[in-house]
C-alpha cells in the first residue's frame, strides 16, 4: 500500500482526533478541600511583541480565596469584577438560568474530573442550585438543592415556573417545578423523551437550550431544534446538521453564534440560520489576528503540548473557545452593546470582538490589540460560560480548578497528564465562583417581576434597554398565551404605539408566536423603516411562502432592491427554495445585480445543499433498510461530533485544526486500519503534518456506534469518480467488524502512529 493512501486512511476518523478539547466543564461534591498543591512556578516576563503587549505576571499554583481572585483581575479601565456567589454555596458550576422574577439555577457538574483518571464521573451526584439575592446588593445569600442525584446536567431553560434540564448521556428533557415554595423541586415531567443514550464522550453532547427570536428553542451538536407547545418540546430537524459545541447564544436580532473548540474555532454558524444549511467563511474573522490569545500569566498545561505554546509558556492561540454570548445589557458602557464574548479557560481570559456587518456579511474583530478584554492571573480561573444579566450586567461562570479537560485527555504518558502530575493540578476542585462584571459609570438595572403578572403589564418590556428583559418578555407572552394582548402587541409592531426598532422587532415575533400573524400585519411591518424589522418580516412571512401564495411572493419581492444586505440576503434564504417561477425570479434578479457579492451567492448555495439534504434518503436506495440505518445514523453523529473539526461537508475549517476528508482515496480500502484509529487513537504527524491534538480512542463506544461512523464516511467522502462511486456500495460497515477488530486487539494499547499502521501486514479481516 502506498504511504499516502493509508496517511489519508487514518483521517477517515480524525473526526475523533480533535474533538473538542475544553469546552464545559465538571465536578462532584465528594471531597471539598483537597490539599493544595505547595509548587510555586515564576515565570519570566516574555519579550514585548509588541508596544501594546503587557508583560506576564508571575503565577503561583496555589489556590486563591474569591477575595484573591478578585483582585486578580486584568481588566480595561473603568471595570471592576464582583463577586456573586462561591464556594461552598456552589462548587463545579457549568450553566445559569434566570426565572422571570430573577431567580438564579446553576448547573452543577460535580463529579467532572474529580482526579486524572476521572474515577466517578458517571455518578449521579450532580446538582442544579437555586440561588437567590434577597438584599438586592448584588451577591447571592440564599440557596437551596432545587434538584439533586442528577448525571451532569448540561442545559436549563426557565418556562414559566418550571424549569427545563437535560442530563449528560440523555437526549430527554424534563421539566422540574417547586409546587410549594420551599425552593426544592417536587414535581417532574418528561417534556422531551425518546429514551435513548446519548454517544460519546460528555464534551462532545448538547449544550445551549436557547429561546431565540425566532420562538424556536436551539442547542448545539445534535441536528435538532424546538418549539414549546402545550407544555412539550415539540422537535423540528435541522437537514444540514447543528453546529458548535460548549457554548451558544444570539444577538438582538436573532442570530445564532456557536463556536468549535475541539478545531480551535472561536466563532462560527453565525451567517444564517442552521435552518437554512451550513455557511462558513474562511476570512470570517483573520486567523493572523484574531486567533491568537493573550494570557497575563503562563499557561503550561495545555493539551495540545509544546506546539500550543510561546516560549513563554503562554497559549498561542485559541484551544477551547467556549460559553460565548453577545452582549445585550443596558449597564455598562453603550459600546460593549452588540459585541462577542467568549472564554478561553486554558488561558484564563475572555476575548471581546466586535461584530461587524459588511454587505451582508458578518465579521469577528478583535477589539484590542494582544491583549484581552478580561484575563486574570489567578491560575485557577476557569471561564466556561458568559451572560448578559437581569440587571443589565455580564456574568461570568468560573469553574476556579486545576484541570478544566475531560479525563479522556488526560491519560497517563500524554504531555498534559505530566503537567497535572507535576503541579498536582487534580487536587483542585469542588470550587466555583460567578462574578459579574461593572463599571464604574454605571448601576445594577432593577429586578424584574415577570411571574405571576397579568400579560398586558409585560406588552412594554419588549422596548427595555436590556434584552434580558425584551427576551423573557416574549417567552412569559407566548407561554401566557392570553390572546387580549394582540391588539397591543400589533400597535407596537406597526409604529402605531411609539416603540424603539428592537420593541417592534419584538412585538411582530411576539405575535408570530401567539399565532397571531396576518398578511395585513406583513405587509405594514416589510415597509418598516427599520432594516432588521423588515428582514424580520420576510423571515416570518415563511408560512405562506412555503404554501407558494403567490400574493405574498409578490409583497416580499417588492423588497429585492432593498438598500440593506441582511434583507436582501433574507429572501434569497425565504424564497431559495421555492419552486415557483415568481420566486425563481426575485431571486436570480437579486444575484444578477449583485454578481460579486459573496454572502448572496454563498446563501444560495446553502439553500441549494440544504434541500439536497431533506432528500439525502434518495441517495441510499440501493442499500438494504439495515444499512441505510447506519449510515444515516453515522451521518447524525458526524454533523454532531465531527463537522467542528472536519466541516459539515469534509473539505476541513479555516483553522486547520483537521485534513480534509471528501474525495480521501482510502475510504473504500483497508476499512480495518479505520476501525483501529477508531478504537484506539491516533498520534504523531499525518502526511508530514502535525495537528494541534491527537485523536482520542472511541472504544467505550458500542460496535453499532462505530460501525455507523465508519460507515458514514466511507460513503459520503468517497468523491466523484466512477470508481468511487461504484466503491459506496461496498461502504457500510457491520457491528461484526468492529467486533473483530476489537478482540484481535483486546489488550490495552497507546493511539497507532502512521509508521505503526504501516508495517500491519494484514488487516485483520484478511487474516482471518
Amino acid at each position: 500500500m502506498k504511504r499516502n493512501q493509508l496517511i489519508a486512511g487514518t483521517l477517515a476518523l480524525s473526526c475523533f482526533v480533535y474533538a473538542c478539547k475544553v469546552q464545559m466543564a465538571t465536578s462532584t461534591p465528594a471531597s471539598n478541600s483537597a490539599p493544595a498543591p505547595a509548587a510555586v512556578v515564576a515565570t519570566a516576563a516574555p519579550a514585548a511583541e509588541s508596544t501594546d503587549t503587557p508583560p506576564l505576571a508571575p503565577f503561583a499554583i496555589n489556590p486563591l480565596t474569591p477575595e484573591q481572585s478578585q483582585n486578580a483581575f486584568v481588566l480595561q479601565p473603568g471595570y471592576h469584577m464582583e463577586l456573586v456567589a462561591s464556594e461552598p454555596m456552589i462548587t463545579e458550576p457549568v450553566a445559569l438560568a434566570w426565572d422571570g422574577d430573577a431567580r438564579l439555577y446553576v448547573a452543577q457538574m460535580e463529579t467532572y474530573t474529580q482526579d486524572a483518571d476521572g474515577t466517578g464521573t458517571k455518578d449521579k451526584k450532580s446538582r442544579v442550585m437555586l440561588l437567590e439575592d434577597t438584599n438586592n446588593d448584588g451577591k447571592m445569600d440564599k440557596s437551596t438543592v432545587f434538584i439533586k442525584d442528577l448525571m451532569l446536567p448540561r442545559m436549563l431553560l426557565c418556562v414559566n415556573h418550571e424549569l427545563l434540564v437535560n442530563e449528560t448521556d440523555t437526549y430527554d428533557i424534563h421539566s422540574y417545578k417547586d409546587t410549594n415554595g420551599d425552593g426544592v423541586a417536587d414535581e417532574k415531567r418528561a417534556v422531551y423523551e425518546i429514551g435513548k443514550v446519548a454517544p460519546g464522550n460528555l464534551e462532545h453532547q448538547r449544550s445551549g437550550l436557547v429561546w431565540n427570536l425566532d420562538n424556536y428553542i436551539y442547542q448545539t451538536v445534535d441536528p435538532i431544534r424546538f418549539r414549546y407547545v402545550g407544555g412539550k418540546l415539540t422537535p423540528d430537524s435541522l437537514h444540514s446538521g447543528s453546529n458548535g459545541q460548549w457554548g451558544l447564544t444570539h444577538d438582538n436580532y436573532g442570530r445564532l453564534f456557536y463556536s468549535r473548540g475541539g478545531g480551535e474555532n472561536a466563532g462560527s454558524g453565525f451567517q444564517i440560520n442552521p435552518k437554512y444549511g451550513a455557511l462558513e467563511f474562511a476570512d470570517a474573522y483573520n486567523e493572523e489576528t484574531f486567533s491568537p490569545v493573550w494570557s497575563r500569566i503562563s499557561n503550561p498545561e495545555v493539551q495540545g503540548g509544546p506546539a500550543r505554546l510561546r516560549p513563554d509558556s503562554t497559549l498561542n492561540h485559541f484551544t477551547s473557545g467556549n460559553g460565548q454570548s453577545i452582549f445585550r445589557g443596558d449597564r455598562l458602557p453603550a459600546d460593549l452593546v452588540g459585541d462577542y464574548l467568549i472564554n478561553e479557560p486554558v488561558a484564563r481570559i475572555v476575548r471581546r470582538a466586535k461584530v461587524v456587518n459588511r454587505d451582508g456579511k458578518t465579521y469577528l474583530e478583535n477589539v484590542y490589540n494582544r491583549k484581552e478584554f478580561i484575563a486574570s492571573t489567578d491560575f485557577f480561573f476557569r471561564p466556561v460560560n458568559t451572560y448578559t444579566g437581569p440587571d443589565g450586567l455580564l456574568y461570568i461562570i468560573d469553574m476556579n480548578r486545576g484541570v478544566i479537560q475531560e479525563s479522556n485527555w488526560t491519560k497517563k504518558g500524554t504531555f498534559l497528564r505530566g503537567k497535572i502530575d507535576q503541579y498536582g493540578l487534580d487536587k483542585v476542585n469542588q470550587r466555583g465562583r460567578i462574578w459579574r462584571l461593572v463599571h464604574d459609570s454605571y448601576k445594577p438595572g432593577p429586578k424584574p417581576k415577570m411571574l405571576n403578572v397579568p400579560a398586558a403589564s409585560l406588552v412594554k418590556h419588549l422596548d427595555h434597554a436590556n434584552g434580558w428583559w425584551r427576551d423573557n418578555a416574549q417567552k412569559q407572552l407566548i407561554l401566557l398565551g392570553d390572546k387580549s394582548v394582540i391588539p397591543a402587541l400589533k400597535a407596537m409592531a406597526t409604529g402605531q404605539q411609539q416603540a424603539s426598532a428592537l420593541g417592534r422587532l419584538h412585538a411582530l415575533w411576539t405575535l408570530e408566536g401567539l399565532e397571531a400573524i396576518d398578511k395585513d400585519l406583513l405587509t405594514a411591518t416589510l415597509t418598516d423603516a427599520d432594516a432588521q424589522v423588515r428582514r424580520a418580516s420576510v423571515w416570518i412571512s415563511e408560512r405562506y411562502l412555503k404554501q407558494n401564495d403567490t400574493d405574498m411572493i409578490a409583497r416580499v419581492g417588492k423588497l429585492a432592491g432593498d438598500e440593506n444586505y441582511d434583507v436582501k440576503t433574507q429572501l434569497v434564504l425565504s424564497l431559495g427554495a421555492n419552486r415557483s417561477e415568481s420566486a425563481r425570479q426575485i431571486v436570480q434578479q437579486i444575484l444578477t445585480q449583485h454578481p460579486s457579492n459573496q454572502m448572496l451567492a454563498r446563501a444560495k448555495n446553502s439553500i441549494d445543499r440544504n434541500e439536497d439534504a431533506k432528500v439525502y434518503g434518495m441517495k441510499l436506495g440501493g442499500f438494504t433498510a439495515a444499512e441505510r440505518k447506519l449510515i444515516v445514523s453515522g451521518g447524525e453523529i458526524y454533523k454532531g461530533m465531527c463537522s467542528p473539526c472536519h466541516g459539515g461537508d469534509g473539505n476541513g475549517l479555516p483553522t486547520n485544526a483537521a485534513p480534509a476528508l471528501r474525495g480521501a482515496k482510502h475510504l473504500n480500502h483497508d476499512r480495518d486500519f479505520a476501525i483501529r484509529i477508531l478504537l484506539h487513537g491516533l498520534k504523531g504527524p499525518i502526511e508530514g503534518k502535525t495537528y494541534p491534538s491527537e485523536m482520542a480512542s472511541m472504544k467505550d463506544n458500542t460496535d453499532e456506534w462505530l460501525a455507523s461512523v465508519v460507515s458514514y464516511i466511507r460513503y459520503e467522502f468517497v468523491g466523484t469518480s466512477s470508481r468511487a462511486i461504484k466503491g459506496r456500495q461496498s461502504a457500510v460497515v457491520q457491528p461484526e467488524d468492529i467486533k473483530k477488530v476489537r478482540e484481535a486487539y483486546a489488550a490495552a494499547r497507546d493511539p497507532w502512529t502512521i509508521d505503526e499502521l504501516e508495517k500491519a501486514l494484514l488487516p485483520v479481516s484478511a487474516s482471518k
